[in-house]
């Protein structure tokens, strides 16, 4: 499979590039500095979000996973103006599959009320969970042809290696025996290709926790 990674100088992309090319999928990194990646065959093409977006960017790709905050610009608005300008041009060049680092804010911890609403939540994140629930309702609003999933991660996601089996939820907010949401970015990435290459859930959000 050819598979574009968008924002694969981030730490989660990085680890999904790994992942997928580790499975012997042909990797385009879409990134906004090329200098910052040079991984032995994976093809790098420069993409800059702030900028429009054109369809050769994107040709000769079965499915893109995009990677997307705006933290590093302390631009937020940009997470969710990049789902609908990714929608608008990725048929324009054939490419019929989008997959999404989604966040974990928007997930229900009560019917109708988010993780990202409730007190505890931190405040230095807030901004980029609320980001992310945005570019999730622009995804469940879109008319378009595109084959989405918006993959949440859990609450805490972190550096490290495998730590076995995981779970896919939906829309709810869920926790291991232990009370905890947690999952390392190696498995994160795991569920990232697994959907890649199944494509078991078209046009929703997924979530993938312990």
């Amino acid at each position: 499979m050819k598979i574009a990674i968008l924002g694969a100088t981030g730490w989660i992309g990085g680890a999904i590039l790994k992942e997928a090319q580790s499975r012997g999928h042909q990797v385009t990194a879409l990134v906004r500095d090329p200098s910052k990646l040079s991984v032995a065959d994976v093809a790098v093409r420069a993409v800059d979000l702030e900028q429009p977006l054109v369809a050769d960017t994107f040709a000769g790709v079965d499915v893109v996973i995009a990677a997307v905050g705006g933290r590093a610009q302390q631009n937020h608005g940009l997470v969710a103006s990049t789902v609908q300008h990714l929608l608008d041009v990725l048929p324009n060049a054939n490419v019929s599959r989008l997959l999404w680092v989604g966040g974990a804010g928007s997930l229900e911890v009560a019917p109708g009320v988010t993780l990202v609403s409730s007190p505890d939540f931190p405040a230095a994140y807030k901004d980029e969970a609320l980001a992310q629930g945005e570019a999730l309702q622009v995804f469940r609003a879109a008319q378009t042809a595109i084959n989405w999933t918006f993959v949440s991660p859990a609450a805490e996601i972190y550096p490290g290696e495998s730590e076995g089996p995981y779970r896919l939820g939906g829309d709810s907010f869920f926790t291991d025996a232990n009370g905890q949401s947690r999952i390392s970015v190696t498995d994160y990435a795991k569920a990232m290709v697994d959907e890649a290459e199944k494509g078991t859930h078209p046009n929703q959000r997924i979530s993938v926790a312990y």
